[in-house]
């Protein structure tokens, strides 16, 4: 994949499926290319250090934390970026498709990632906006935790049984715990 300029791409998918993974991939082959990147992410997120994003696999890159998407088109302005990349944009508010829009319009490529669905299997704030205006979608897949067939949604846990619809919709988690697993459409459950 490379990302042109002028355009939207948007990596999606269950927990676990590889789309920090896939962005950071990305944005290392823009340096390559001598692009001026920027990644940014939710403040809201707070597993690591704001200043990095960094994948399961341990991948890093440096990043900036926003906390609404007021906040994007100014700072990728500022940095007279090339690329923007905007990682878990579910946790965004719906301006961020405006934002991405104002981005691509200016000659930016711009680079999304973030969960299609929620735990209960619903879509998942701006993303499916975000998915409908992109000139390219990437929909990743995970291995089910409890088959080990193809993954596509993402299981939350509460002690250990499936979280219910009265549970919290946001809940940080997934980097080293037991909170979210990914699973596949016949083993996913709501409690």
């Amino acid at each position: 994949m490379f990302t042109p300029k002028g355009s939207i791409t948007v990596i999606t998918g269950c927990m676990f499926s590889g789309k920090s993974e896939i962005t950071l991939r990305e944005l290392r082959r823009m340096e390559i290319a001598r692009r001026r990147i920027l990644l940014l992410r939710p403040a809201l997120d707070d597993r690591t250090e704001l200043a990095v994003v960094r994948s399961r696999s341990g991948a890093a890159y440096r990043a900036q934390a926003v906390r609404n998407s007021a906040d994007i088109v100014r700072v990728a302005v500022a940095e007279r970026a090339d690329v923007v990349a905007i990682e878990e944009a579910q946790f965004l508010d719906e301006g961020v498709v405006e934002a991405a829009e104002t981005l691509a319009r200016r000659h930016v490529a711009v680079i999304v990632n973030g969960l299609n669905q929620d735990f209960l299997g619903r879509p998942f704030g701006p993303m499916p906006r975000l998915m409908a205006i992109a000139d390219r979608v990437t929909v990743l897949t995970a291995i089910c935790t409890v088959c080990g067939d193809e993954a596509t949604k993402t299981q939350r846990l509460v002690d250990g049984r499936p979280a219910t619809p009265s549970d919290p919709l946001i809940v940080i988690g997934g980097m080293s715990d037991e909170r979210y697993e990914a699973r596949c459409r016949i083993h996913h459950e709501v409690g």
